[in-house]
């Protein structure tokens, strides 16, 4: 008994080195990282199982071994083809990422709240299934503009896409292609609209981050226009500013010398090539409904506001002659309202009343958590933090897996509703409260 208990002791000092090695710090290159933490992880499951078998060990301490080895713990992923949901990523991202990267990703406002109310959401809301419907076929095309999409996810935009991967938005350009899902360009992108529209295959839409000159607005829509992007997606919601504690905190503990690629200072941000010949500062806290009336006559693209979260901006968008809308808290990084982006859409859906499409992101986490928006009227479904999870972890395969994770269990939910295509999909299928 004793021995075992030396044993059992020793062990767990190696598991903590083991751990301390996983997360590892080092100014090694990302790409050596991320492959040595695959091997740590890989050696410590390898290990665990081992001692799962030892007849060396007390009966409890190989009970012990078996369940940690075959535990849900975040760092356990170390192939994109692994996971069972999308949530599996985030701890393969944390493991994979230096901290001040990590906590510009993962970062809210203040206290993050409006952040978690995005996802808690979801547990709110019932499903209310049909049976004995024929549901052999599932079908998830939806006609937005006059082009059908072959799923009603779409890829959100997230900026500065190479702090999480070497190949950033081509990795994910390429993914949306391998899959075949609408992409939304950040205009805070590393790679510019030419190179990501290569990539994808096709322009993506691009969203707008409104540069403080109206000159330089010019400018700048007439080069997205003229990259072919279809629709403008201005988002509306960071005109004010923002505090970002989290992301401030975890750029604390970042020991790193980040002076190569922030050659401004830690915390201002990488080269921007959407910016290049322009000011390179954006979000004119002046703005008004004036600004879009000004937009809509400069360009023929279709014109979409992100950061619509209530009725009243919602009729007044319509009145402006918006071509849709993107219900958005920034996935909870604009400011602590407390309102979780899947309540507010019915609101921003019957204000509109079918005039415009309306789309939505922020805590998305199921295929379930899409149904329930297309069931409260949404179009299509916006996803940010779970791809970039991917990206950071694996790249393109990572930024794929997750799509195919969310449409396998959107397609699932449909069935299992009674609800084959995304037309019979329904307010009758929820039930809030």
């Amino acid at each position: 008994m004793l021995r075992a208990k030396i044993v059992h002791k020793a062990v767990g000092l190696l598991l903590v080195k083991m751990n301390s090695w996983g997360h590892s710090t080092t100014d090694l290159s990302r790409v050596r990282k991320r492959s040595s933490l695959r091997g740590v992880n890989a050696n410590r499951r390898q290990f665990l199982q081992f001692l799962a078998a030892s007849s060396v060990l007390a009966p409890a301490a190989r009970a012990w071994a078996q369940q940690a080895a075959a535990s849900h713990e975040p760092f356990a992923l170390t192939s994109a083809k692994d996971a069972l949901d999308v949530m599996e990523f985030e701890g393969a991202a944390r493991s994979a990422l230096p901290p001040a990267h990590w906590g510009y990703m993962a970062t809210g406002v203040d206290d993050d709240l409006t952040l978690k109310a995005n996802v808690e959401a979801f547990k709110h809301i019932r499903l209310k299934p049909r049976r004995l419907v024929d549901v052999s076929k599932a079908d998830l095309r939806t006609e937005v503009y006059g082009a059908v999409w072959e799923t009603p996810i779409f890829v959100c935009p997230v900026g500065s896409q190479r702090a999480f991967h070497p190949e950033g938005e081509l990795a994910t350009a390429r993914a949306a292609r391998a899959k075949r899902t609408t992409m939304i360009l950040s205009s805070v992108t590393t790679y510019s609209v030419e190179e990501v529209a290569k990539a994808l295959a096709t322009p993506p839409w691009y969203q707008l981050y409104m540069p403080l000159k109206w000159e330089d607005t010019q400018k700048l829509v007439k080069r997205v226009e003229d990259a072919g992007c279809p629709a403008l997606v201005w988002t509306v919601d960071l005109l004010a500013g923002r505090n970002t504690e989290t992301a401030t905190r975890f750029a604390r503990q970042d020991t790193r010398n980040c002076v190569a690629c922030h050659t401004q200072g830690p915390g201002i941000r990488i080269h921007s090539p959407m910016f290049d010949g322009l000011d390179g500062r954006f979000n004119p806290p002046e703005a008004t409904w004036a600004y879009v009336d000004r937009l809509k006559k400069l360009t023929r693209m279709k014109l979409l506001l992100k950061g619509i979260d209530g009725a009243d901006d919602a009729r007044l968008a319509v009145d402006h002659g918006v071509d849709g809308l993107v219900v958005s808290n920034h996935g909870g990084r604009a400011s602590e309202t407390l309102r979780a982006t899947i309540d507010c859409l019915p609101e921003v859906v019957d204000a509109v009343r079918g005039r415009i499409p309306v789309f939505v992101d922020g805590g998305f986490r199921r295929g379930a958590d899409v149904y329930k928006a297309l069931a409260s009227g949404a179009r299509a479904v916006g996803i940010g933090r779970p791809y970039i999870w991917g990206l950071s972890a694996f790249g393109q395969e990572g930024v794929e897996r997750v799509l195919d994770i969310l449409r396998a269990e959107l397609t699932l939910t449909m069935r299992q509703m009674g609800t084959p295509s995304i037309r019979d999909i329904t307010p009758a299928r929820v039930l809030r409260g």
